[in-house]
């Protein structure tokens, strides 16, 4: 019953993703941690499955040309090496300082996004105008490195700045964020290999149950509007706070 419980909470939580271009495994590692045989093996599954569920909803977001591969190559590189420094400086900063800090600036932006609706800078772009690479760059070693030390993918930061620094349109920030989550959750689940195996059960379970939620959450993306899309981002960053704040405190 557990396992069945857990496939669903993974599919609603992929479904969600999908539509907005994010992993949400800060939603899904409570779940996770419940059906592993340990906190690590946890960690690990949760990202292997974030890996898995990003994958398929980049797939779709391909096919469908919501991807901006050149911000790819300029965010995916600094992300990964700033998510594996702050794997081996955790524990340097209390966990719980660290997640109350990310929801506070998921609280932020998400009540920017309902309020204020398509960002500005974003407002004109449609993946291929003139982009900050260099905020690309920037925020994604300072995501990755946040990340890193709490063994979240982050991409929950990362989109507002893709929206509000970088200057990516809606739906290429969809597309290129969860790609991007792609590269940081397989390299996150390579690097806790050494601690500890990713719990094998929970990743075959979570990852089939995640497959098909992408998939559909993804393919809803193209039937929204860009204000449809931004609203949907924003109160996904809420949700995605809320549960930053019940692992801080839990």
């Amino acid at each position: 019953m557990d396992l069945v419980l857990f496939a669903v909470w993974c599919f609603l939580v992929a479904l969600a993703g999908g539509l907005v271009g994010l992993v949400l495994g800060n939603l899904r590692l409570p779940a996770t941690l419940l059906v592993a045989s340990s906190a690590a093996a946890g960690g690990g599954a949760n990202l292997a499955i974030s890996a898995i569920s990003a994958l398929t909803a980049a797939s779709v977001h391909a096919r469908a040309g919501r991807i901006n591969w050149r911000l790819v190559a300029w965010m995916a590189p600094p992300s990964i090496v700033g998510a594996v420094a702050g794997g081996y400086l955790a524990g340097a900063i209390p966990e719980g300082l660290l997640l109350g800090i990310i929801a506070a600036v998921l609280v932020q932006s998400g009540i920017e996004l309902l309020r204020r609706g398509v960002p500005s800078k974003a407002a004109s772009a449609d993946g291929r105008g003139e982009l900050d690479l260099r905020a690309a760059v920037l925020s994604g070693a300072v995501i990755g490195l946040l990340g890193g030390l709490v063994g979240l993918i982050l991409g929950s930061l990362r989109m507002p700045a893709l929206l509000k620094w970088v200057g990516e349109g809606p739906r290429m920030a969809v597309g290129t964020n969860v790609s991007v989550g792609v590269l940081v959750g397989v390299a996150g689940a390579l690097a806790h290999l050494p601690n500890a195996a990713p719990d094998v059960d929970a990743i075959i379970v979570g990852g089939a149950a995640s497959v098909p939620g992408a998939l559909l959450g993804s393919r809803l993306t193209g039937r929204l509007s860009d204000e449809q899309l931004v609203r949907a981002i924003g109160v996904v960053l809420l949700v995605a706070a809320a549960g930053c704040i019940v692992q801080a405190v839990t």
